[in-house]
């Protein structure tokens, strides 16, 4: 839908089709957000502070013509958020074996390149996304930020095919930078984790050779790669203080990833780079 007949975010407002309000899919719940269904082609999800924000940079994204991403249809009657589902299959809370396929992996890395592609340009001045209590991600060294959706988990990719098709759940969305967005989806989808917080069946993986193959559908430079673990340890300690913080100022989700140790599983993560340095720059250069 062209911008130039859009009604406002605010003004927006979803009619549900006949029929549609009866055919209705509890949705499986997030890491901190609960109650989103789906009805009929549209998804369901509770107003948050951010909504009015994420629902901007979801027009923003039609407009550039990036096709990946739900589109923002409106509020409904109980006044929740009302998206277009995007058909597919998304990974379950322990990622499944299929999730290990390296043609995924690559189409991930391609998919999130045109997601960067189509956001540049984008300042949400109208609707700004609600500031970090705990301090904002700091801009590359051009001085650039860009808005990014900084949740691209196995659970948040739609895979039709064997590749991926579509990128769902905007709720983390702000502003950062294209490279700590790709450092922190490829540490989801390598996996860049300690052993020990490995998934099950994951054992097997390498996550050096998935790694590069990732930094190369991605596009990442020399310098990039030759940064990425001190990029990673620090994004590990901003993680944990900001986890920290949410559980005891927000509770719901954010306290219960907490309460089952995710601060302990950030720190694991955080040494796991530092041991690795020097084997990641290799794998990622050589």
């Amino acid at each position: 839908m062209s911008s130039r007949h859009r009604p406002s975010i605010e003004s927006r407002v979803y009619i549900p089709a006949p029929g549609e309000a009866s055919d209705v899919e509890l949705m499986p719940a997030g890491d901190v957000t609960d109650g989103v269904v789906r009805a009929g082609g549209t998804i369901r999800r509770p107003h948050q502070p951010q909504s009015l924000a994420v629902a901007a940079y979801l027009d923003w994204l039609e407009d550039a013509e990036f096709d990946a991403s739900p589109r923002f249809l409106g509020r409904d009657a109980a006044g929740r958020d009302v998206l277009t589902f995007v058909p597919g299959q998304c990974a379950g809370s322990v990622p499944e074996l299929w999730v290990q396929s390296e043609e995924l992996l690559v189409s991930v890395a391609r998919m999130l390149r045109r997601l960067h592609t189509a956001s540049s340009g984008y300042i949400p001045r109208e609707h700004p996304f609600p500031p970090k209590a705990v301090r904002p991600d700091s801009p590359d060294s051009a001085g650039r930020t860009l808005v990014c959706h900084l949740d691209v988990t196995p659970q948040n990719v739609v895979v039709r095919g064997g590749v991926a098709v579509g990128l769902v759940d905007f709720d983390l969305a702000g502003p950062s930078t294209a490279f700590k967005d790709s450092f922190n989806t490829a540490m989801h989808w390598t996996p860049l984790h300690d052993p020990a917080d490995l998934w099950p069946g994951w054992e097997s993986t390498d996550p050096f050779r998935r790694l590069r193959l990732f930094a190369d559908a991605y596009g990442w430079d020399d310098g990039e790669r030759r940064r990425l673990p001190a990029v990673g340890i620090e994004a590990m300690a901003l993680s944990r203080e900001r986890m920290r913080h949410n559980a005891a100022a927000l509770g719901g989700g954010w306290a219960r990833m907490w309460n089952d140790g995710v601060g302990e599983l950030i720190g694991r993560r955080a040494a796991w780079l530092e041991a690795n340095a020097d084997a990641l720059v290799a794998a990622l250069t050589a």
